[in-house]
């Protein structure tokens, strides 16, 4: 599969996905975000790859929609507008979900500025990590729309309700250092090793079971909107899984062969 927009690497196991319009600082188009399903879905679907890296090519992380795109969106007949609106959001909202439900690790490296959806795209990663170039700004209303990246949802989740409602209204730029302390941003690092110090960080979280890591991220992506009777009922069935796997029974044998030699010894 290739790509021109995006800039998809794997090694040892570790996908790293640059958005690849750094003239547009990776501003998201229509053709941009197919290219970024085709990848997600590709990611998701390959065993061998065991974590996912995104980050953007250039000086910025994601500038948020194509302004072209909307102006384009503004020219459709008006009896097509909302329809064509509603199909859009289709294909926002499925690309989030790859992100936000994929069965693995999935960091976003902040290499700059990350602007309305580009905000959005990081907070449906699992974990952010960024340099000091980093910001972030919900700036959605300045274009006279509300946040259609999952923004209503994740950014809550992360800085509370009041300071999230404060963001979007405002629409305000959010620099690095506020960032860190509203709890943002959940690594810092230098610009030159950021890719790399991304990549060294989803090697270590991706090391365990794949199974319990598929199994523990889909449970705990639910846990705010589940009961606790819901959250034990999901994890008694996720660990009779576990209790299954090829990983879990190696994990076993390898800590009893080892105690057994310790006794030996």
């Amino acid at each position: 599969m290739s790509f021109s927009l995006i800039d998809l690497k794997v090694q040892d196991g570790i996908a790293t996905l640059f958005l690849n319009r750094p003239e547009k600082r990776n501003a998201m188009n229509d053709d941009m975000r197919s290219e970024f399903i085709d990848a997600l879905e590709m990611i998701t679907a390959n065993k061998d790859i065991r974590a996912l890296v995104l980050t953007g090519h250039g000086k910025g992380f994601c500038a948020g929609g194509d302004i072209s795109g909307m102006e384009k969106r503004m020219k459709a007949p008006t009896g097509e507008i909302g329809f064509n609106g509603w199909h859009r959001q289709q294909r926002v909202h499925h690309a989030v979900s790859l992100l936000h439900t994929m069965p693995k690790p999935v960091i976003a490296a902040v290499n700059g500025s990350a602007s309305g959806l580009g905000a959005d795209t990081a907070l449906a990663c699992d974990f952010i990590i960024a340099s000091e170039a980093a910001n972030f700004t919900w700036s959605y209303i300045n274009r006279g729309i509300i946040p259609d990246g999952g923004g209503m949802y994740f950014l809550p989740r992360r800085v509370g309700l009041v300071k999230a409602k404060e963001l979007i209204f405002s629409g305000r730029k959010v620099a690095f250092d506020e960032a860190c302390r509203l709890g943002l941003v959940d690594r810092v690092t230098s610009a030159e090793t950021l890719v790399a110090d991304a990549q060294a960080w989803a090697a270590e979280l991706s090391k365990g079971s794949s199974t319990a890591l598929a199994l523990g991220k889909t449970i705990l992506n639910q846990t705010f909107e589940t009961t606790s009777a819901q959250v034990f009922a999901q994890g008694s069935q996720a660990q009779g899984i576990c209790y299954t796997s090829a990983e879990h029974r190696a994990a076993v044998m390898a800590f009893l062969d080892k105690a057994a030699a310790a006794n030996q010894a």
